[in-house]
Order: structure tokens, then sequence, then C-alpha cells
């Protein structure tokens, strides 16, 4: 899909439809007043008349705009100015783009950039409906015979505001459209089967992804190459397995000193989680194939900074293997030495995802790295805490933790943050190894975060369960891209810290 930025009045434009914001108190934003005009306040007759209440998320087609250069107004419902939030403007946005994908148009226009929206600018409202409008037409056909039977828009054109400097509306434009694309990268990953989606493929993935980019180098370990590590517990998941394990390691050099240290994101990676010995139940067990949405996310977010190129060095980093049940999988009561020299005692096989993540932690400190943000399906305990709303955040450094919140604050894709307390640390007390893998029911998350955050002493860390976020369940079954939105906005967020820094740098010299 081809998006591009306009600068004229939605009134002059000529497009098949021009999609307008209402405000449930029937008021037009500017762009709005000009198109009524236009069309000899056609817009405003049927607001007066009561045709259009203008509720959040209801639509009403106007199927010819006569006067105007759009053959068709779609009006979209914004609810009340003083009530509208940043999650009504996206829902918003939805409703607008899910009604133009049953018009089979070619093109379109969407003006809803000007909406009055509290504390937000324009481009903060472009780079979602950006975003939005990626997400909104994807279609997972890949295993459907006929493929998709919609004739969805092959370009969208936003309008911005002439008096605006419209290298701002471009850069907007250009992150959300990126965000969108990656999270609809994830969004296929974790759609995928596991008899397709291995560990091998999601490396086959990065290297595709980053093969004709000489900013970046990808590196993949195999089993041979981490035994020889002493990555056991890693190895230890995939044990059961025909499918090999994979260290994935994509460096990113974009800063103008290659030597800065680098933020790495570190995906869980595992493409299908029977849970082992530890055989989870069969109902439901489908869902499964979605436990490698941290690795996703990861390589969502790589999409997003090979489009955007942000100034700063990253490394990617996922931890894939395949966890299933044989004579040779791992046992309750197995115990492990980690890449740290630290002993882990396995007590369910279904906590897996700690296992594969500590060892990747520990190689992650040969990177000095900046931060270390690790993104797990990590505990069912998670779903049980935050519902399906919010991503659990834990972290050993307050900083790091806020301005994780606030990236999904600003990327309305939002976290919540739990305590990483000491007392916590004893339910992992084990009598015949350093530690055990699980820590009873009681305050699962947390316990499972506390696994982690013995791996991760070295750096600033923080740990993000999406277990609640990364699929949707039932007749929408599939996975939302989540939390690839948060974690665009963190880098850029560092991004911009880092340029502040410089020129504070360079005025004191």
């Amino acid at each position: 899909m081809n998006f591009k930025l306009v600068t004229n009045s939605p009134a002059l434009t000529e497009t098949a439809c021009v999609v307008l914001p209402v405000m449930q108190e029937g008021s037009l934003t500017f762009s709005g007043q000009a198109l009524d005009k236009a069309t000899e306040s056609l817009v405003s007759q049927i607001i007066d008349r009561g045709d259009f209440k203008a509720k959040l998320g209801k639509t009403f087609l106007l199927a010819f705009a006569p006067g105007a250069g759009a053959q068709r107004i779609l009006l979209v419902g914004m609810g009340k100015e003083d009530q509208l939030t940043d999650a009504k403007f996206r829902k918003a946005s939805q409703a607008a783009y899910d009604h133009l994908a049953q018009l089979s148009l070619h093109d379109c226009l969407i003006a809803l950039a000007d909406t009055p929206l509290k504390n937000r600018d324009s481009s903060w409202k472009l780079r979602l409906l950006a975003e939005v409008a990626e997400t909104s037409f994807y279609r997972f056909t890949e295993f459907k015979s006929q493929g998709s039977q919609e004739e969805l828009p092959a370009e969208l054109s936003f309008h911005w505001p002439e008096n605006q400097d419209s290298s701002e509306g471009e850069k907007a434009l250009q992150a959300g459209q990126a965000i969108g694309q990656g999270k609809n990268l994830a969004r296929t990953l974790g759609n995928r089967p596991g008899n397709i989606c291995t560990p091998v493929h999601l490396a086959e993935t990065a290297l595709e992804l980053t093969g004709k980019d000489s900013a970046f180098t990808t590196s993949i370990l195999d089993e041979e190459q981490m035994a020889e590590l002493g990555m056991h517990s890693l190895l230890s998941v995939g044990k059961g397995s025909a499918q090999p394990s994979r260290l994935i390691v994509v460096e990113y050099k974009g800063a103008k000193n290659p030597d800065d240290k680098p933020h790495v994101l570190l995906g869980k990676g595992i493409t299908f989680d029977t849970g082992g010995i530890s055989l989870k139940p069969g109902e439901g067990m489908d869902e499964m194939k979605f436990d490698m949405c941290g690795a996703a996310s990861v390589l969502g977010t790589l999409e997003a900074v090979r489009q955007i190129k942000p100034k700063i060095n990253l490394v990617f980093m996922i931890a894939a293997a395949e966890n299933m049940p044989s004579s040779t999988a791992s046992k309750p009561g197995d115990i492990y030495t980690t890449l740290s020299g630290k002993t882990v005692e396995v007590l369910n096989t279904d906590a897996e995802g700690r296992l594969v993540l500590c060892d990747a932690l520990t190689y992650a400190e040969r990177y000095n790295p900046a931060s270390v943000v690790d993104i797990a399906t990590l505990t069912g305990a998670c779903i049980i805490a935050l519902g399906h709303q919010a991503t659990g955040l834990l972290s050993n450094d307050d900083d790091l933790a806020a301005a994780l919140l606030k990236a999904g604050q600003k990327a309305e894709d939002r976290a919540w943050q739990l305590p990483l307390w000491e007392e916590f640390q004893e339910q992992l007390d084990s009598n015949f190894a350093d530690m055990q893998n699980i820590g009873g029911r009681p305050a699962g998350t947390i316990t499972a975060a506390c696994f982690l955050s013995r791996f991760a002493e070295k750096f600033r860390w923080a740990h993000l369960d999406i277990a609640g976020t990364a699929w949707h369940s039932g007749k929408q079954k599939g996975a939302t891209g989540r939390p690839v939105g948060l974690l665009v906005h963190y880098l850029l967020d560092q991004e911009a810290l880092g340029d502040q820094n410089s020129e504070a740098t360079d005025s004191e010299q």
C-alpha cells in the first residue's frame, strides 16, 4: 500500500473518498468546514437533520459529493470532544478503515489528523493514523487456498496542515508506516503454524531482513556452538524436539560513534510449547504457536528500525527453541548449569521461557549494553493480574521502567509496572541447586521476573511479559503485533536523548 502526504485542501483534492472527523457536538474541523462549504453545506445538513449522530466509532457514507474533488465523503464519529482520548482516537480511526475496506476503492484521502485531541500534535496523530492503516488492512491469508476476496485501497493520502512543516509530516508518516509494517510482520510470524515457523525459520527471517543492509550484522549460533559456550539451560528446552534450537543475534550500528553502548532487545522464541514432560492440557494448545511472539516482536521492531534508521546502536537477540515431550526431553527435577555458571533445578518443564532467556541475558553481557529489554509470553499469571489490556513490566532500574512506560503511553501500547522486591526471591530457593525455575502460584509473574533478574545483575534491565497482549483468542484469534509500537517508541526516545546529550557536550566544549 502506497502512502503519501498532501497539503492541498481536502475540498479540492481529487480522490475516490475523503474521510472526515465529526465531533458528537456536531462541530467540524477546519478541513471539514472547507469541504462543507464546497458541497453547499451537504455535510452540515446531514448532521443538523440528525441523520448522523457522530458517536465514537460510528461512520456515515455520503455516496456523492457534488462540488468537492472527492467522489465520496466518509464521516467518522469521534464522540464528545472533551472526552476524546488516545485510545478513542485509535478506535475511531480503526472504524474508518474498517468501513473503507468494504468499499473496494483504489485510493482515499484521510483527513483525521486535525481532530482536536488534548496533548497530541499533528505529528503524533498522523503517525498513529499511518500505523493503524497498515494494521487495519492486514489480512493473514497465507494458507487460504482462495486468498482474500477484498479489494483494499492501493493508495492512501494523508492530509497535513499547509501551515505546518511538511518534513515533520513526512517523518511522522514514515514512522507510522514502519511501525505498522513491523507489527504486521510480527503478526505474520505469530500466526504461522509451528510446523512452518520453527527456530530455523526465525533465523532465516532475520537473515532475510538484514542480508542486503550493511548497517546490520547477523550471527546465528547453532546447538554445537551454544554447547561449547555452556548454554545448557537454553539447550535443555529443545532436547525433546527434532527441531534444532538457535540463538539469533543481529547487531545494528546506527550511531555516529560505532563504539556507543547498544540497547539490546531480547525475545523469547518458543516456536511451539507443549509444556514438555509437564504437558499442557490439550484444549487450546494450538495457541501455543504464539509462544514465540516475543521473538516476533523483536523481528517486527527490527523491520521498523530497518526503515526508520535511528541513530543509535542496537542488538536484537532471539532465544529460539521448540518445547516437546520425548524420551530425550528434560524431566522435572533435572539440574542444568547455565552460561553464567549458576545451576537451575527444573521443577516444571512448562516454565521453559525463563530457561532460554537466562542464558541469552548472560550472553548479552559481552555487549556492555546501555539497556536490555526482554520480551516474552512468560506467565499465565500476568493475564490474571492485568488481563489483555496491559503488558506486564518489571525492572531493576526505575529510570528504564519509566522510559518504557512513557513509550507505551506515546505508542498507545501500554504497560503496567509490577514490583520486583527482594522478598519474592526466596520463593526460588532450591534444596539441590542454586535456584529452581518456578516459585509456586503466588506472584507467578513476579517470581518469573525474579528468576531472570539473577542473570541481569550487570546491566540496566527490564522484562516485558506479553502473555496477555500478544494475541487474541476466540473468533478474532491471531497475533496482535504488540509490543512493537512500545519498543520502537522507546528506541526513538533513546535516540532523541542521545542527541540531546551530544548537543549538551558540544555546548560545554
